[in-house]
């Protein structure tokens, strides 16, 4: 619930703080006291869209400070879901300020969210009725949920067999995903894998071959300069007739070995030399073949760049290198013979599928019956109360629809559907035209729902829109009726409505040569009587009023007794 309201720098308001309380907390005061101005704060910390003329004349910014307190436990899951986590008081501080430069800055628990975020935390906490797009009772998703904690004694056990039961489907059907998808799926997985497969093999790819294509490539490109170098070398250590190396260091070893004829110490000469000679043959030897594997390779530039383009299209689709590539078509292979070799999975999976598929439909259509029956029983009620508020002719009636298709919930669509008028066609609550009737409507639904609905804070700032008298009186109860199980705040001008409270605040404001000022109290005791009085009689408090307003509170206080114990 709504613990505390903290406003500055809104419209003529300073500073200003609230402390509510539970069950139904009034505010009344004269016309242009400020009410409105702490409603349009609340909205405004909620999310709501926000203008430079929000921001108190001669300030820099506005600000908003809201203090709940989270007391269910689906809203604290719901809050979970979102990401937002409630402190060890059970309680979530929400912040959002307003510059003149048009910055906004919203934080949840001293964390910085987004305005969006502020305003899905809106709609689990509170309910505001005026501001249409805030009214949860508007939203047609949430009237399945709403329809069907009215009948969940007689449901409940129905919605967790179907629950089971859905949890099984979708592992069903993901497992049948998985090994097949659709028809189409599953002939598209059979083409790719196939043609995979066979690009990969087609190319006959050999472990190292890269590496060898790209030393290949080096030698071609410098092809020119090998062979330039290559015959230079035979040329001088074989070729050149008028003088190699080879010549020349035979005819040293003839000279030499004459010469060792007349002086024996110059063998050894002779022996270095001849060895010299033998490992110049094998330098030529080398070289000469050498020189004729370049002439015999059959492979030029342009075949090698060809296929290394083919190896590296395939390392773009396949892998990192030759190895990942064939790894990949070996995998293509087993995923291949996997998918059509699954008939027989796949068929069993279809056959559990339309099994539970089966089962889901016939509780559905249990449930389906309960919800239909509740619904008519749930319309006369909120039709009753209609007429208590005024409304004698509308037609309230709750749809309920098959959507052809089945999950946890059943096959239903609901929706909560109004005609407040004789001749009228019932149509969505959205589309009711009068403040007045979208009132008394949401009134009476709120009535209806407020044991199951989990919201903890409803705001009603239009709700005495065209009523009075008796009317007036009815109202005031039925907000009694909903204040047994939830926070209610509401403005409100009619002393009916703000005698039923249990808590009243009167905002007044002052205003002097140089500013005005907004203040909130709360009354207590001859203070609510002399502000009931007020209400009834205007500016001029008389004895007769006084004692009206006694009268009422009275009578008030014993009815709202009755009713919370009722």
């Amino acid at each position: 619930m709504l613990e505390r309201l903290h406003i500055r720098n809104v419209a003529v308001i300073d500073e200003l703080e609230i402390d509510f309380k539970k069950g139904f907390n009034v505010l009344t005061g004269e016309t242009g006291a400020g009410k409105s101005i702490i409603i349009d704060s609340l909205n405004f910390v909620l999310g709501e869209k926000a203008d430079k003329e929000l921001i108190k004349s001669g300030a820099d910014m506005a600000e908003v400070t809201a203090v709940f307190s989270v007391n269910d436990k689906e809203t604290e899951n719901a809050l979970i879901d979102l990401d937002i986590r409630i402190d060890e008081e059970n309680c979530i501080l929400m912040f959002r300020s307003f510059s003149n430069e048009g910055k906004s800055n919203c934080k949840v628990n001293g964390r910085t969210v987004t305005v969006g975020i502020l305003k899905d935390i809106a709609k689990v906490l509170i309910d505001v009725h005026g501001q249409y797009d805030n009214q949860s009772l508007l939203d047609p998703w949430r009237h399945l949920a709403l329809l069907d904690r009215l009948c969940y004694d007689r449901i409940g056990e129905h919605i967790e067999k179907l629950e089971n039961r859905y949890k099984g489907y979708k592992k069903t059907c993901k497992a049948l995903e998985d090994i097949s998808g659709s028809d189409t799926d599953r002939q598209e997985k059979i083409d790719m894998y196939t043609f995979q497969i066979q690009e990969i093999e087609s190319a006959k790819l050999e472990n190292g071959e890269e590496d060898k294509l790209n030393e290949m490539r080096a030698v071609a490109g410098s092809s020119a300069k090998i062979k330039r170098c290559t015959d230079e070398a035979l040329d001088m250590l074989s070729r050149n007739q008028q003088g190699n190396v080879r010549d020349c260091l035979a005819n040293a070893i003839r000279s030499i070995s004459a010469l060792a004829g007349v002086d024996e110490s110059k063998e050894s000469m002779v022996d270095t030399l001849e060895s010299l000679s033998a490992q110049l043959d094998d330098v030529i030897a080398d070289l000469r073949s050498y020189e004729d594997g370049l002439d015999s390779d059959p492979r030029d530039i342009d075949e090698i760049e060809a296929r290394l383009d083919v190896i590296y299209n395939l390392k773009k689709k396949y892998g990192k290198s030759i190895e990942e590539i064939k790894k990949y078509a070996n995998d293509a292979a087993e995923k291949l013979e996997f998918i059509k070799n699954s008939e027989d999975m796949i068929m069993e999976y279809t056959m559990r599928k339309e099994a539970d598929e089966r089962v889901m439909r016939r509780i559905s259509a249990e449930i389906s019956e309960i919800r239909k029956e509740v619904a008519v029983g749930v319309a006369q009620r909120v039709e009753k109360i209609l007429g208590d508020l005024g409304m004698i002719n509308a037609v309230f009636k709750i749809s309920v629809t098959d959507r052809d298709t089945v999950d946890d919930r059943g096959t239903d669509r609901v929706e909560f559907l109004v005609a407040p008028n004789v001749g009228e066609d019932v149509k969505p609550l959205s589309k009711i035209a009068s403040g007045g009737e979208m009132s008394r409507v949401m009134l009476a639904l709120k009535v209806v729902l407020s044991q199951v609905d989990n919201i903890e804070t409803f705001i009603f700032d239009e709700i005495d829109t065209g009523i009075s008298g008796r009317t007036a009186q009815r109202v005031a109860e039925k907000i009694a009726a909903i204040s047994k199980y939830h926070q209610v705040l509401c403005i409100t001008h009619l002393p009916q409505i703000a005698a039923m409270a249990d808590s009243h605040f009167a905002i007044s404001k002052t205003a002097d040569s140089d500013k005005t000022s907004v203040r909130v109290k709360q009354l207590r005791g001859d203070e609510i009587t002399q502000e009931l009085a007020r209400l009834i009689g205007g500016a001029e408090i008389t004895d007769a009023t006084v004692a009206a307003a006694e009268d009422m509170k009275n009578q008030a206080d014993a009815k709202k007794e009755k009713i919370k114990g009722e």
